[in-house]
């Protein structure tokens, strides 16, 4: 908190996902450090940086939900801000619009009088219902598969410049990536609204960097899971599956008859999890697709590892043409 100014409330509500009786939404509740997501000089993009992992949370706090039908459910923040709304309640997919989306409200309960807060505390959410009628869904990583990131450069180096020298609106997705995701969004027929699912192991504290790029750069709306930032950076080997990998169980989990298609990279973890993922429910993962990478000793082990594999159908993808010809041929897309 600033030494003799307080900065106003906020309320950061991330998109979820849930089910016609399973309200389920997370965010954060913070102060509004104005960070300028369009800011070009550097000096200003460090400070945007390190507003984004040095947050003031607002903790032990009560919050309030209100859904279009006037219902009102309570939550309170944890020691770092974080709350959950966690219920069941029916017919939920009646409030809903034609793609899925349920929209609400949080506002601080308390903090009228001694606070000043954002948007006259009515801090807008959405979380999505898929429909019945969906074909399959979609569980896409995001770090260098649809957004260059460097994660195979030596020393990550890359990383380091991307993430904190480079503002969201100058980020380049790759070639032809939000092109394929709509037409995965639209499906067979043109006209579906099957789910996308963008999982990745940045923190949080970068969600409104990578919902400003997906809008940005007019990716199809979707999730956004990510992972808080403590588990970030203790990450232990063996300890526990990785986030992404939980992520993607919990999703087929909440949806029992929802098929997916996985989308990843070939610099990291992606093509594990997914082999594991794939294992676990062969008859429900359509098909998986991993860009590949500027890394000779990594795309050898990737290759190695699915040379044999033909439970699920597998693409390393060099461009977005030709995941779009394989997903055209599959019966994914028109």
């Amino acid at each position: 908190m600033g030494l003799f100014k307080k900065d106003p409330l906020q309320v950061i509500v991330f998109q979820s996902y849930g089910t016609s009786s399973h309200l389920y939404v997370r965010g954060r509740a913070l102060e509004d450090e104005s960070i300028d997501l369009e800011g070009k000089h550097p000096i200003k993009l460090l400070i945007n940086a390190y507003k984004r992992f040095e947050t003031d949370e607002i903790r032990n706090t009560t919050l309030l939900l209100k859904l279009p039908n006037g219902r009102i459910f309570e939550t309170v923040t944890d020691d770092k801000g974080y709350f959950l709304v966690d219920f069941n309640i029916e017919g939920l997919d009646e409030l809903t619009n034609e793609e899925g989306w349920l929209s609400f409200e949080l506002a601080y309960k308390d903090f009228t009088n001694t606070r000043v807060i954002q948007l006259e505390n009515r801090f807008p959410g959405e979380m999505l219902i898929p429909s019945e009628q969906i074909s399959f869904g979609v569980a896409s990583d995001i770090d260098d598969t649809i957004l260059h990131t460097g994660l195979v450069s030596i020393l990550k180096w890359r990383v380091i410049y991307n993430t904190f020298l480079k503002r969201a609106s100058k980020r380049s997705p790759l070639e032809g990536a939000a092109e394929f995701y709509h037409q995965l969004h639209r499906g067979k027929s043109g006209e579906e609204a099957n789910p996308i699912f963008y999982v990745s192991h940045s923190p949080w504290n970068m969600y409104r960097y990578l919902e400003f790029f997906l809008k940005k750069n007019n990716f199809p709306k979707g999730p956004i899971l990510l992972r808080d930032f403590g588990n970030f950076l203790n990450r232990k080997k063996n300890a526990e599956k990785p986030q992404k990998q939980r992520e993607i169980l919990n999703i087929l989990k909440t949806y029992p008859e929802l098929k997916l298609i996985l989308i990843g990279d070939s610099g990291e973890r992606d093509a594990d999890i997914y082999l594991e993922i794939a294992e676990l429910y062969p008859d429900r993962i359509l098909a998986i697709y991993l860009r590949s990478v500027k890394h000779k000793k990594k795309m050898f082990r990737v290759k190695s590892l699915y040379e044999n594999y033909k439970t699920v159908p597998v693409l390393l993808v060099n461009s977005s043409k030709e995941a779009i010809e394989h997903a055209r041929e599959n019966g994914f897309i028109a």
